[in-house]
């Protein structure tokens, strides 16, 4: 019973510091919310800008409550990308104490390049993506055979359409993060990154077909960034690489041959 009693302290000690932590997240998750419903107002319009810039002057509900909801989504979206940095910070301080220092070394710098990435992402969708996608879709307007054709999106409608761009782009631009992340853990290597890029040609066109509106633009303006990316992350990798043989030839050996053209 003294071996069992020993084993369950250090994981009730663990699941309360993970419960300390979740508050923490949850606090400030809260707080953002808090703030970020006060200025809803100010952040759908920046939302609507695109809209209005494309030419649509108006946006309708067609529920009592969809207004209000489409309020709700906005703070609530807003939020998490407010507070990302104190849940990130919180997740960091439960995980670190079980890393080795070489270990905290070598995640950290992924840790601060996630948020930078994302919003570089959420960006490109926006001033990019986003107006040329909208110029696409309402193009469809006018005289049809008699019929004036005339556009009427609801605000909850637009939001989605908005939201969708904003995370499809956010988590795209993460993929240098990830592909690091699993040559640093040994899942892949540079060589198989290498010899899978036309797979990945393939796989970023494929991911922009279902992220974006059917438009060939928008297609483009998704699957060529990921392309980028996926050689940004090869130069990367070649780069630690390269640093690891530096500092323990011994255990990272790097062989000429694996030095081809990234």
């Amino acid at each position: 019973m003294n071996d069992i009693d020993d084993s369950q302290a250090p994981l009730l000690d663990h699941l309360i510091e993970l419960r300390r932590r979740l508050l923490y997240s949850v606090v400030a998750v809260a707080a953002c919310f808090a703030l970020c419903f006060y200025f809803s107002h100010q952040i759908l319009t920046f939302l609507l800008k695109p809209l209005l810039a494309a030419g649509q002057k108006r946006v309708i509900f067609t529920q009592i409550f969809e207004a209000f909801f489409v309020q709700i989504k906005v703070a609530f979206f807003a939020a998490m990308m407010l507070s990302f940095p104190v849940i990130a910070n919180q997740l960091w301080q439960f995980v670190a104490p079980g890393l080795y220092r070489n270990e905290k070394k070598a995640l950290f710098p992924f840790l601060l390049a996630t948020p930078v990435l994302f919003i570089a992402g959420a960006a490109l969708a926006y001033y990019v993506t986003i107006p040329v996608a909208l110029h696409f879709l309402l193009g469809y307007q006018g005289n049809l055979g008699g019929v004036e054709q005339e556009a009427m999106p609801s605000i909850e409608n637009y939001l989605s359409f908005v939201m969708q761009f904003l995370f499809a782009f956010g988590l795209a631009f993460l993929l240098p993060v990830l592909l690091m992340l699993l040559e640093l853990a040994g899942i892949v290597t540079r060589k198989q990154l290498v010899g899978a890029r036309r797979y990945a040609i393939v796989a970023a066109f494929a991911i922009a077909a279902v992220a974006t509106p059917p438009d060939i633009g928008s297609q483009f303006l998704l699957a060529v960034p990921l392309i980028l990316l996926y050689e940004l992350a090869l130069i990367a990798i070649w780069f630690t690489e390269k640093r690891r043989a530096k500092r323990d030839p011994a255990t990272d050996e790097v062989s000429e041959v694996d030095d081809q053209t990234i």
